[in-house]
């Protein structure tokens, strides 16, 4: 079988893909942790909290497919990255799991009941199942960032020997923080499109006007430490990016501002950080202009800027090993075989445009402003 398209291209496209997966997810399934962390606060009443969660109800299930592709995606196509990450970051992984369940749980059981106490329990727990990913996600950006305590032997079996507080380092805290104020301010967006008009959906613009400014301050932050402090790596010598999928054959070493080098190397790139920048700005302009649209555009595009200027800041690096300069995992070194991604790929193309026309048509089915009043009479609301 003749493949049209050449091994770097390839790997390329399925970096390229990884990348919109995870920023698919963000856009989509970030919208539903932002409301749920804003729901204990966003809603003072019964029927205001139901109004929050109904806005996320018939959505968030279908988000979370993002999710499940980006890690089969990274399963499929990146193998070693795969199986670093998923047991290195098993505890994480498992912190993160353990608060999503809290979502299904907490909508399905909060209504079973009318006392009050029984639903504010749920309601903090729905809080947790939103704020608790959102900030384990960003904090695993961040360590991979600093590198991860990884090394293969000569067999390509992987050791890792971190531990779980050893994750929560000051720049992996400050990641977090990104990432929890980028969703929140997602969050707010959602709900001041999908909320009628009232103190609920003015509560939720107050608090995605706070975590506009927080995600701006710290991001640029982040930015500044990534280019003074002593984060970053870089590959010694060639690296054949048509080569066999092996990092032992791929030297790299710390060096301190070498995740910024891509920018002046591509400046094409510095779209990403702009937008990243910009986003939180547009949506402070739409909320003080009372443009709803305006609002959820911004927190999309600093979603979208801030996640792919991870990606464009660390290519050629996937994961950088922090503890042996010949396990570092890069875009042509850690991948699947030729013919693995030629076919997933073939794959992708038929499945993925079903998967977003679907997407589509639910979002513009579904799609319109939660009332009290809708929320009190029908019955299938939560």
């Amino acid at each position: 079988m003749t493949i049209p398209f050449d091994y770097e291209t390839l790997r390329l496209i399925w970096w390229t893909l990884l990348g919109v997966l995870l920023i698919g997810f963000a856009l989509t399934d970030g919208f539903d942790l932002g409301s749920a962390a804003l729901l204990p606060f966003v809603g003072r009443t019964d029927a205001e909290r139901r109004m929050v969660i109904n806005a996320i109800g018939p959505t968030w299930e279908g988000n979370q497919v993002w999710f499940i592709l980006g890690g089969g995606a990274i399963f499929a196509a990146w193998p070693f990255v795969y199986a670093v990450s998923f047991s290195g970051f098993y505890l994480a992984m498992f912190l993160v799991l353990s608060a999503l369940i809290l979502r299904p749980v907490g909508f399905k059981y909060r209504s079973k009941k009318p006392d009050a106490g029984w639903r504010s329990r749920w309601d903090w727990a729905l809080f947790v199942g939103g704020l608790v990913p959102a900030l384990v996600f960003g904090v695993a950006v961040g360590n991979v960032l600093q590198g991860v305590p990884f090394r293969l032997d000569s067999d390509l079996r992987s050791f890792y020997v971190g531990t779980l507080l050893g994750l929560f380092s000051p720049f992996a805290l400050l990641s977090g923080l990104v990432s929890v104020s980028m969703l929140v301010l997602h969050g707010a967006g959602w709900l001041t499109l999908k909320l009628e008009h009232g103190a609920a959906r003015d509560r939720a613009q107050t608090y995605g006007q706070v975590a506009a400014l927080v995600a701006l301050v710290l991001y640029a932050a982040g930015g500044v430490w990534l280019a003074m402090g002593d984060i970053g790596y870089t590959v010694i010598g060639a690296v054949d990016p048509m080569g066999p999928s092996n990092p032992r054959l791929a030297v790299s070493v710390p060096a301190a501002g070498a995740w910024l080098a891509n920018y002046g190397a591509h400046p094409w790139m510095i779209l990403a950080p702009v937008l990243g920048l910009a986003g939180p700005l547009v949506a402070l302009a739409g909320i003080r202009g009372r443009k709803d649209v305006l609002v959820f555009a911004g927190s999309s595009m600093a979603n979208l800027g801030i996640i792919a200027s991870v990606g464009l800041s660390m290519f050629p690096f996937i994961l950088p090993s922090s503890i042996d300069n010949r396990s570092s995992l890069l875009v042509w070194n850690a991948s699947s075989s030729h013919m693995t991604l030629f076919i997933m790929l073939l794959a992708t193309v038929i499945l993925l445009p079903i998967v977003l026309a679907y997407t589509a048509w639910a979002y513009k089915i579904m799609f319109g402003r939660v009332t009290e009043r809708e929320v009190g009479l029908n019955p299938d609301f939560y």
